[in-house]
């Protein structure tokens, strides 16, 4: 199969808040007041915790559709650990990324709790963004 291009383009003005063009929408991150945004919506990182459960719940549906399984629906509960002193630049020891990232799925379904394990993991094996996640991506940045 060929590869498929997605694309998205963003701008940050003079406050913290950055607004992305994506799919025919728009999102908008920022910092929360006490950390000089505005509040305008969630940060970059919570953003990708909302994208976990996204990735999950539609590579679930599929799943469900091709197994021909009854998915009423499923519950996203995510947490990350992340060090602020590595993005802030306050320690080059520490990285600045997520240290750990849990997600709890509750699974709306007739099926065994042994069989809605194995449907999670395969959930997680074929999410795209997990796979982002844990296998890294090759990422590539150059002036504009």
């Amino acid at each position: 199969m060929t590869l498929k291009t997605i694309s998205a383009s963003g701008r940050m003005d003079s406050g913290m808040d950055v607004h992305v063009q994506c799919g025919g929408f728009e999102l908008v991150m920022d910092q929360p007041a006490n950390a000089g945004g505005k509040g305008l919506g969630p940060t970059p990182l919570e953003v990708i915790l909302g994208a976990v459960a996204g990735c999950f719940g539609t590579i679930g549906r599929y799943i469900a559709h091709q197994q021909k399984i009854t998915l009423r629906g499923m519950q996203f509960e995510m947490e990350a650990d992340y060090d602020p002193d590595g993005l802030l630049g306050r320690n080059p020891e520490v990285r600045a990324g997520f240290q750990a990232l849990r997600v709890r799925v509750s699974i709306d379904a007739d099926l065994a709790d042994e069989q809605k394990q194995a449907f999670l993991e395969l959930i997680e094996e074929r999410c795209p963004l997990a796979d982002n996640l844990m296998h890294g991506t090759r990422l590539i940045t150059r002036l504009a």
